[in-house]
C-alpha cells in the first residue's frame, strides 16, 4: 500500500473532494459549503491517510481555545474520525494520532473528543480517560408574553451580521469556547437557520431551541451582560421548562445534571482536565466539531 499522511490541505480542491467524499460515506457529512461560505478557517485541520489518491483514514484536529474561570485553556478537539472500512484494523488511526501528538503535544493544555457507543474501548489505547459532563436546567413559572423574535439565517448578508455580533460578544459562562466563530458559523449556516432569536429590549441574541414547554439555549450574545433569567422569560409563558446547553455564570436555582447521552461520552487527556469533572461543567453544545 502506497500510504501517505496529508494535513491542512482544505484549498486543495481535489484532496478536499477527497476528504468530503469519505465524510459523506462514513457521517453524511459534506463540508463543502462550510469552505466555500467561508467558514472554514484555520482551526480545523484534517490528517489524513492517503492511499495512491485517495483518502483512506482520517483524524481531524480541532484547534479550541476556552475561558475557564478567568484563564484560557488551550484544547484540541480530535473529530471526524473516520477510515474507509476495507481498511480498518491496519492502525492507521494510530499514525494519524501519533502525527497530531507530536505536532500539539507540548502546546496544548489537553486534547478531547467525543466519541461513539461502539468505540469506547478504543481510545483509552492512546492514553485517553472517560469522564463526566454536567448540565444546568430548570423548571420557570413565565408570567410575561413572548417577545423573542426569530431571526433569518438563510443568506450570507444574514450569516455576516450574526457573524460580527458573536465577535463583540462578551463572556456568558464559567467555560466559554472564545476565538472561533468559524465553529458556531457551521451549525448557524447548516442546521440551525431557524434556531436564531433577538430580544429587543435587552439588545440580545439567542441560539436556541423550543419543543413544546422546553426551552434548550445553546448561546447567548450580547454587547452588554443581561441576566440570564430575562433572557429565558423573553421565550413567553408557554416555556416550562429550561435545559442550557453552557455552563451559566450564576448556577443558582439550577438542578445539575450529569450527561448521559448516546454516542456522546466525553474522552480527555493531559493536565489541564485535572478539575474538569470536579467543577461540574461541560463543553458547549456549539463547541461540538
Amino acid at each position: 500500500m502506497n500510504y501517505r499522511i496529508i494535513k491542512a490541505y482544505k484549498d486543495d480542491d481535489t484532496l478536499r473532494l477527497r476528504f468530503n467524499e469519505l465524510a459523506q460515506k462514513t457521517f453524511g457529512l459534506n463540508f463543502e459549503d462550510w469552505y466555500q461560505n467561508g467558514y472554514w478557517g484555520e482551526n480545523y485541520i484534517p490528517y489524513s491517510i492517503m492511499d495512491g489518491d485517495k483518502i483512506v483514514s482520517n483524524v481531524s484536529v480541532n484547534v479550541t481555545d476556552f475561558v475557564w474561570n478567568g484563564e484560557t485553556k488551550h484544547f484540541i478537539q480530535l473529530g471526524t474520525v473516520m477510515t474507509e472500512e476495507k481498511y480498518r484494523n491496519k492502525g492507521l488511526i494510530r499514525r494519524l494520532m501519533q502525527e497530531i501528538e507530536k505536532d500539539y503535544g507540548e502546546k496544548a493544555d489537553g486534547f478531547y473528543l467525543f466519541a461513539n457507543d461502539s468505540v469506547l474501548d478504543f481510545y483509552p489505547k492512546f492514553g485517553f480517560q472517560k469522564t463526566t459532563e454536567y448540565q444546568y436546567s430548570k423548571q420557570v413559572s413565565i408570567h410575561e408574553e413572548k417577545k423573542v423574535k426569530q431571526l433569518p439565517m438563510k443568506e450570507k448578508a444574514d450569516w455576516k451580521r450574526f457573524e460580527q455580533i458573536m465577535e463583540k460578544s462578551v463572556n456568558n459562562s464559567r467555560f466559554e469556547m472564545i476565538k472561533n466563530v468559524n465553529l458556531i458559523m457551521f451549525y448557524i449556516t447548516k442546521f440551525m437557520q431557524e434556531n436564531v432569536f433577538y430580544i429587543e429590549e435587552q439588545n440580545t441574541y439567542v441560539i436556541a431551541e423550543t419543543e413544546g414547554e422546553n426551552l434548550l439555549i445553546h448561546n447567548v450574545f450580547f454587547e452588554t451582560p443581561v441576566d440570564l433569567n430575562q433572557v429565558i422569560r423573553a421565550f413567553g409563558e408557554d416555556i416550562k421548562h429550561v435545559t442550557l446547553g453552557f455552563v451559566p455564570q450564576d448556577t443558582e436555582h439550577y438542578i445539575i445534571s450529569k450527561i448521559q447521552e448516546e454516542d456522546t461520552t466525553l474522552f480527555v487527556k493531559g493536565k489541564g482536565f485535572n478539575e474538569f469533572e470536579q467543577d461540574e461543567i461541560m463543553f458547549p453544545t456549539l463547541s461540538h466539531a
